[in-house]
């Protein structure tokens, strides 16, 4: 199965700030470089920032991106996402509060958000938010969506498939390994454009082919599926 395929040849690299392929999205990523500094000597802005846009790009690539880094900073970090069905209590421990795909919070989750967020601006403490809207246009509680777009906003573009051919070939030739066109049209084609899914695509390319002693071409990628 391909999730047995992953587990042995590896998973990929975990999202960070460095491995996000930026394109149209440059300004995004150095201010959130900025903000984020190097830990000890970092002096964080309180001022809120969201990010928002379709779905591919990148915007939950960067918010885990900003939690590990946190992590290892060894800084302790509020997460909510649609997915968090009890959201804990806001601690003021808390470096920042990152919140995820905000335009599909119900109630409960708006109600936690809103209480993180008051709490998080007593302090001060920064809170990074991501969802498919601009602020104006979220389906949310007006204390919420007016907190929301406070601050810095970014809308971020999903990568043209030219961007995407540079990142794959890029991303490859760090491997050492020479895509032709015709497995970069195949790849595009086939399988899902979203960038993060191209890579794990990649990765996993790259340990069949090492495991069977061959170049990647179309046919090893179609023996590698068959076999999957």
């Amino acid at each position: 199965m391909m999730q047995q395929l992953v587990l042995d040849m590896g998973l990929p690299t975990g999202p960070s700030l460095d491995n996000f392929c930026a394109g149209p999205n440059a300004a995004a990523l150095a201010h959130l470089k900025l903000w984020l500094g190097d830990g000890a000597n970092s002096l964080r802005s309180p001022v809120p920032i969201y990010l928002w846009g379709g779905s591919g790009c990148g915007k939950t690539h960067l918010l885990k991106s900003l939690c590990a880094a946190l992590q290892e900073q060894g800084a302790q970090v509020g997460w909510l996402d649609a997915n968090t069905h009890s959201p804990a209590e806001f601690d003021e421990r808390w470096a920042a509060v990152l919140m995820d795909d905000v335009h599909a919070f119900n109630a409960g989750q708006q109600q936690a958000a809103f209480n993180w967020f008051v709490n998080a601006q007593t302090r001060p403490i920064a809170v990074i938010a991501a969802g498919s809207l601009p602020p104006a246009d979220l389906k949310l509680r007006d204390d919420l969506r007016s907190r929301l777009g406070w601050g810095h906003v970014f809308a971020l573009q999903t990568l043209s498939d030219t961007e995407r051919r540079a990142v794959l070939r890029q991303a490859a030739e760090a491997r050492g390994i020479l895509l032709s066109d015709e497995v970069v049209d195949f790849m595009l084609t086939r399988f899902s454009r979203d960038l993060g899914s191209l890579m794990e695509l990649l990765n996993l390319m790259d340990g069949y082919a090492l495991q069977t002693q061959r170049a990647i071409t179309i046919p090893l990628i179609k023996t590698m599926m068959d076999n999957s």
